[in-house]
C-alpha cells in the first residue's frame, strides 16, 4: 500500500484510512457478535448499525452514505444520504453493517460487516432492489463473462480459460426458488453448484480468491450488496457484470431519479458499479469461507478482517 494518495485536493494517508475503516467494520462485528445464535436478526443488525455509525465519528473524512441497508426488510439502517465522519475529504460510502443478518441470528457461516469507500460519484447509486450478477476472479481474458449469454456458455468459456473440464467448475448461488433454472442449467452443462442461504457479498469475493472452493458467482441478490461486491472485485482485479431488476414502476422510477440520464435496466460493467480508487474493508462475525468469526475470550476478543485497495491491489488480512 502506497504512503499517500490525493482525493479532490486533500491528501489522506492510505495506511491510516485503511486502518480506520477496519476499526469501523471491527466495531460493527463486535457489537453484532453479542447476538450470534440468539435468533434476533434485527437486534444484531441494530447493534452493528449503531456501532458502525459511532466508529465513523473518528474517521477523517466528510462521508456520505450512497449505498445503505435496511430498506427492503425495514431493519435499522445507515440511510442513503446520511453524513458520517469527523471531517476531511468528501467521500462516498457503501455499507452493510451486518451482511447476513440471518446467518448471525442462526450462528451460521459467512456473516460479515462491510464498508467500501470511494471519491464522490464513483459508486452506482442503487435503490434497495434486486440485481442480477455474475462474478469471476482475476487472471482471465478480458470480457470473459457476459450476463446476456447463457450460463452454459459462461461456464464453458471459464473452464477453457482455466484449463479445466467443465465438471471441475463450481458455481455459487443463493438457494432461492428464483434460481431453479440457473441451477438446472448449470448442472446440465456439467458443472457443480454450491448453494448458500445468505451472504452474497462474501460469496462474490470468494469467487475471486485463488484459495476459494468456488469459481464463479451468479444469480440475483440485493443491489446494495452488488455494489459492495463490485468494490471488492475491483480491488482483486476480477470481472463482474450486473443489471438492476425491478418489481414495479415505482422501483424503476426511483432508480432513474438516482441516476439521471441513464437507462436504469442497462447492463452494468464493473466500473459502472465502482469506479476510481476504492477502499474496501470487511470483518468476520461468524467463520466462513472468507474470514474467521469473532472469538471471545475471558477478557478480550479476537477479530479477523480483510482490507483492500483497488489502485495498488493491496490485500491485507
Amino acid at each position: 500500500m502506497s504512503a499517500e494518495t490525493t482525493f479532490s485536493s486533500f491528501v489522506v494517508s492510505d495506511r491510516n484510512l485503511a486502518l480506520e475503516l477496519v476499526r469501523v467494520t471491527e466495531a460493527a462485528a463486535l457489537a453484532s457478535s453479542h447476538w450470534t445464535g440468539r435468533g434476533q436478526k434485527n437486534d444484531a443488525d441494530g447493534a452493528a448499525v449503531e456501532a458502525m455509525r459511532t466508529a465513523f465519528d473518528t474517521v477523517a473524512i466528510d462521508g456520505t452514505v450512497v449505498i445503505g441497508e435496511g430498506e427492503m426488510d425495514e431493519a435499522p439502517m445507515l440511510y442513503i444520504g446520511e453524513k458520517v465522519g469527523a471531517g476531511g475529504p468528501p467521500m462516498d460510502i457503501a455499507v452493510d453493517p451486518l451482511e447476513g443478518t440471518n446467518l448471525c441470528a442462526k450462528d451460521m457461516p459467512n456473516a460479515i460487516t462491510v464498508v467500501a469507500l470511494a471519491e464522490h460519484g464513483n459508486f452506482l447509486h442503487a435503490p434497495d432492489v434486486y440485481m442480477d450478477k455474475i462474478i469471476v476472479g482475476a487472471g482471465l481474458p478480458d470480457d470473459l463473462i457476459d450476463l446476456d449469454a447463457s450460463i452454459g456458455e459462461n461456464l464453458r468459456n471459464l473452464a477453457k480459460a482455466r484449463g479445466k473440464d467443465v465438471g471441475e467448475i463450481v458455481l455459487c448461488a443463493l438457494d432461492r426458488e428464483r434460481h431453479a433454472e440457473l441451477i438446472a442449467k448449470t448442472r446440465e452443462a456439467g458443472a457443480r453448484v454450491r448453494l448458500i442461504s445468505d451472504g452474497d457479498v462474501a460469496a462474490g469475493i470468494a469467487a475471486c480468491l485463488e484459495t476459494a472452493t468456488v469459481d464463479i458467482y451468479a444469480g440475483s441478490g440485493g443491489a446494495p450488496e452488488g455494489v459492495l461486491a463490485a468494490a471488492a472485485v475491483r480491488c482483486m482485479h476480477g470481472q463482474m457484470q450486473a443489471r438492476l431488476l425491478f418489481e414495479d414502476a415505482d422501483q424503476r422510477n426511483r432508480a432513474e431519479k438516482m441516476n439521471p440520464g441513464k437507462q436504469p435496466d442497462r447492463k452494468l460493467g464493473l466500473r459502472d458499479l465502482a469506479a476510481g480508487d476504492v477502499l474496501f474493508s470487511a470483518t468476520g462475525v461468524t467463520t466462513g469461507f472468507l474470514l474467521q468469526g469473532i472469538k471471545r475470550r475471558t477478557h478480550h476478543a479476537v477479530t479477523h478482517s480483510l482490507v483492500m485497495r483497488s489502485k495498488s491491489g493491496t490485500l491485507s488480512v
